[in-house]
């Protein structure tokens, strides 16, 4: 339920389609935000010969509002460069690649990174090596040591990374996107009168064995907030040049003219299930402080009004609550305004009455120590989990469908009862469903899974 290929034009252009946003506040450094974009979805390790990159012709942003008007305060710009050593031969690689100098690497990319706020713009690094896709064995015997040299530490207290990561994202998109056909709950789903499942079932993870791109950035809080208002959103785009042409006789793009976003992502599921088919490609071209447009589709969500009909019987209050028409007030709060004080105990992340989709992270609460965290947030009495922000391992999946399904709900009507499937609602999968293992440090998400010794 994050944008993998969430819009019909986006689904065509995956080098710039952004997949996951996550914001948290650093368990490895204490006083810094990590905030990563992720790009190219789905991605085979098995790629070659022309394994994936970054687009040299996206501008990739992320962007940070501290003062609630759903606009970019401070954006992070990422320019990505491809050299071809030898444009003989076929080959990525023509030995082991050893370090990011090898000589044996023929295809590699670097980048520079810009910071852009309201005293202008200033580059704060450039000639930043990327590590090479993780091609096996052979080519990068030590692919953890790769990855590991392809951190930079800039000025300001500021870290980067951009490269091949695994997908850290767990999902059951066979079962979403067949009618919402959980598989722990398959038993009770019926369609059209029908009931052929004999579940319950184990879920299954969609993007288990599959890799992204990332680009992390670590970032000290007092950078990026405002004084006395420790809440901040986030959001990344990519945008192209508004002129792409086709020269024939160079065999090239000519790419010209301004920049124009093709890509948006806050929170997960919002694009991707909440905006219907015929807006989702103009959702992506807005900015979040345009989203009033698009509020409709978040306080009377489409799919809180199917549960009661893929699964009849089994959400009985919730069907109530959609006919009655009342606005989610508490999806408006959880996705577009942040958590006012005052409905959660200790807790807000409020950023203010500008409906935007935005990531909200309250910056002065601690990140949970890693044995004390839950994977489901808020819902789970983590404060320092979605919807606070997000981190890698939190199961926006089981959140999302649980305040749909109306768990939240009671936050703003206190005499709503919630449905008791609601809070069991899941997919069926948890962070051990990936198969790589997250890092406990700055990039955080494990290390690519490898062409080589990809399963089957």
């Amino acid at each position: 339920m994050s944008s993998h290929r969430e819009a019909p034009e986006i689904s065509k252009d995956p080098v710039a389609d952004s997949t996951d946003v996550y914001a948290f506040v650093s368990p490895d450094r204490p006083g810094s935000v990590t905030l990563i974009a992720n790009y190219i979805p789905l991605q085979g390790p098995a790629g070659g010969p022309n394994f994936y990159e970054f687009g040299d012709d996206v501008l990739y942003e992320i962007h940070v509002d501290n003062d609630g008007d759903g606009r970019a305060d401070i954006s992070y710009q990422f320019r990505f460069s491809t050299q071809v050593a030898d444009p003989a031969t076929f080959l990525y690689n023509v030995g082991p690649i050893e370090s990011l100098g090898s000589p044996n690497w023929n295809r590699r990319q670097s980048y520079r990174v810009t910071e852009v706020t309201g005293q202008g713009a200033s580059q704060i690094g450039a000639g930043l090596a990327c590590p090479p896709c993780n091609i096996g064995p052979l080519s990068t015997p030590d692919y953890a040591s790769l990855a590991e040299a392809a951190v930079h530490v800039l000025g300001g207290g500021i870290t980067v990374f951009a490269g091949q990561r695994a997908e850290g994202f767990y999902v059951d998109l066979g079962a979403i996107f067949d009618l919402g056909d959980l598989r722990p709950f398959e038993n009770l789903h019926a369609q059209y009168g029908l009931n052929v499942f004999t579940g319950p079932a184990p879920g299954v993870n969609a993007t288990n064995h599959l890799n992204v791109h990332s680009i992390a950035i670590q970032v000290p809080i007092s950078r990026l907030t405002r004084n006395g208002h420790p809440s901040i959103g986030v959001w990344t785009t990519a945008s192209r040049q508004r002129v792409r042409l086709w020269d024939a006789d160079a065999g090239e793009d000519i790419n010209s003219g301004p920049f124009r976003q093709v890509s948006r992502l806050g929170n997960p599921l919002v694009n991707e299930v909440l905006i219907p088919l015929g807006k989702k490609d103009l959702w992506n071209s807005r900015p979040p402080s345009d989203d009033k447009l698009f509020a409709g589709y978040v306080t009377q969500p489409g799919l809180a009004a199917l549960l009661p009909a893929l699964y009849p019987g089994v959400f009985p209050n919730l069907d109530a609550l959609v006919k009655s028409a009342k606005p989610r007030a508490d999806l408006e709060a959880i996705l577009l305004t942040g958590i006012p004080a005052g409905l959660i105990a200790g807790f807000d992340n409020f950023t203010g009455s500008v409906l935007a989709d935005m990531l909200r992270l309250n910056t002065s609460i601690p990140a949970t120590p890693q044995t004390r965290q839950s994977i489901y947030g808020l819902l789970g009495g983590d404060l320092a989990g979605f919807p606070n922000g997000r981190r890698p391992t939190d199961d926006v999946v089981a959140i999302e469908l649980r305040a749909l399904a109306g768990v939240t709900y009671p936050l703003v009507d206190k005499s709503f009862i919630p449905d008791a499937a609601a809070a069991k609602l899941t997919d069926g999968l948890t962070p051990a469903s990936v198969s790589s293992a997250y890092l406990p440090q700055f990039p955080y998400l494990g290390t690519p899974y490898s062409g080589f010794d990809n399963p089957s």
